[in-house]
């Protein structure tokens, strides 16, 4: 493996399966969450969070940036993760100028629905002229 090039173990879809810092009540609310390590439009989907995930390998596992929306407002942030004990993926997402929080993700299928597009801050007002 070289420096440019991810863990093999790291691919793959993840569960998201709790946070540290938010109500994990809501981390199913669009769906199951998930963050997808694919190589091919990467995405992450928790709560209310739609995003693109651009994801780089690092020395313990990988760094992340993510680009999306918190319902319709936009958003943005880094994270980063590595692979734990008993093959479970441990993180921490930050959001711009906000909060961030740990989390724990295990491996899981892929959805069978893809997960959306985030919407965009006019997707908001269309909705409103209905």
């Amino acid at each position: 493996m070289t420096s440019n090039e991810l863990q093999a173990d790291l691919y793959g879809w993840w569960g998201i399966l709790e946070t540290s810092q938010w109500v994990n009540e809501g981390l199913d609310d669009l769906g199951p969450a998930m963050l997808s390590i694919t190589g091919n439009d990467d995405r992450l989907r928790m709560h209310c969070l739609l995003a693109y995930v651009n994801v780089k390998p690092t020395k313990s596992g990988a760094s992340f940036t993510w680009k999306g929306a918190w319902e319709y407002d936009q958003l943005s942030g880094t994270g980063s993760i590595k692979l734990g004990k008993q093959g479970r993926l441990h993180g921490r997402i930050k959001i711009k100028h906000g909060d961030d929080s740990t989390f724990i993700a295990e491996r899981a299928k892929k959805p069978i629905e893809s997960i959306p597009d985030p919407p965009s801050y006019q997707d908001k007002w269309k909705l409103r002229r209905r």
